[in-house]
């Protein structure tokens, strides 16, 4: 099994989105206002070569985007608060074939949320089945203009999209009361991952003794989940910090290669297998957690 870092073009936000400041809805106007931006980072999405096929786990974002227009105008985030460079072919269906994967023929897009930069280049996979949570096909696909105010670019979706929900069922992974396995194998899993959006999710890969999360936007950074810093624009702080509280445990479980969509250190990190090490204090620092074959594609 092979597991492939897709860095579909970079993205600059406000500081204060990437650790939020205040509580409930200050803390987001906090991040309208904030003037200071982030460096350039990476659009992470993940492609996973499995025996019984290959599965994308979000679609990173699309050179439309470059495109006036393409986002309303008269949405602030939008106006003011991100910036984003992308081209054709660092889009993730390109960069597939690149690597001899055929979009067509993959077997499964799960998508930990459905912003644009995790679901903008979804139109490269017709015909393939694409899982969400239910909660966040709710409030992106079928919430029509309520979800463009919630920032959900869901008039450039394609046409024919419709996602399936994740069939949770009641059994635990780690701290997580639900989880959900989508191969046969049992080696990959989809756990509930509430914070940054109110349906988020994440994937756990398991490879033996050590696993690979791939957590979506559940934090910026490994330093910031360990820190449970929540982001700036999460709408529920206490729910976003239930769910970084839960990571930690799940990190000091087992060797866990922690890879957030926009980490810089990523792609660096998969590639070595370095694993979270938390310390008795809740300090972490990275380890090699074993064997295993990856690719970073960029």
């Amino acid at each position: 099994m092979k597991i492939h870092t897709i860095q579909t073009g970079t993205v600059k936000v406000r500081t204060r989105q990437r650790e939020g400041v205040g509580h409930g809805s200050r803390r987001r106007l906090n991040t309208l206002l904030d003037r200071e931006w982030t460096d350039w980072l990476p659009i992470n999405a993940y492609a996973i070569e499995h025996p019984e096929g290959v599965i994308i786990v979000d679609t990173g974002e699309t050179a439309r985007a470059m495109e006036p227009g393409y986002f309303p105008r008269w949405h602030p985030y939008y106006r003011l608060s991100v910036r984003l460079r992308v081209e054709p072919a660092e889009e993730i269906g390109p960069q597939l074939e690149a690597i001899g994967i055929e979009p067509r023929a993959v077997k499964l897009v799960v998508l930990t949320h459905m912003h644009t930069d995790h679901a903008g280049g979804l139109h490269h996979f017709p015909g393939v089945e694409i899982l969400a949570s239910k909660e966040e096909i709710s409030a992106a696909v079928t919430s029509g203009f309520r979800g463009r105010v919630e920032g959900y670019p869901n008039n450039r979706f394609p046409s024919w999209l419709s996602p399936a929900p994740v069939a949770f069922a009641s059994e635990t992974y780690g701290p997580f009361d639900t989880s959900a396995r989508i191969t046969e194998a049992g080696d990959v899993t989809i756990i509930p991952l509430p914070g940054h959006t109110p349906g988020h999710i994440g994937v756990v890969v398991d490879e033996g003794d050590h696993r690979v999360l791939l957590p979506g936007d559940a934090s910026y950074t490994q330093d910031l989940m360990l820190r449970r810093a929540v982001d700036g624009v999460a709408p529920d702080d206490a729910v976003a910090r239930l769910t970084l509280d839960r990571l930690n445990e799940l990190v000091a479980e087992r060797p866990t290669v922690y890879l957030p969509a926009h980490d810089p250190d990523a792609a660096a990190r998969l590639a070595d297998r370095q694993a979270v090490s938390v310390s008795r204090s809740g300090a972490g620092v990275g380890s090699a957690a074993g064997a295993g074959s990856a690719s970073a594609t960029s």
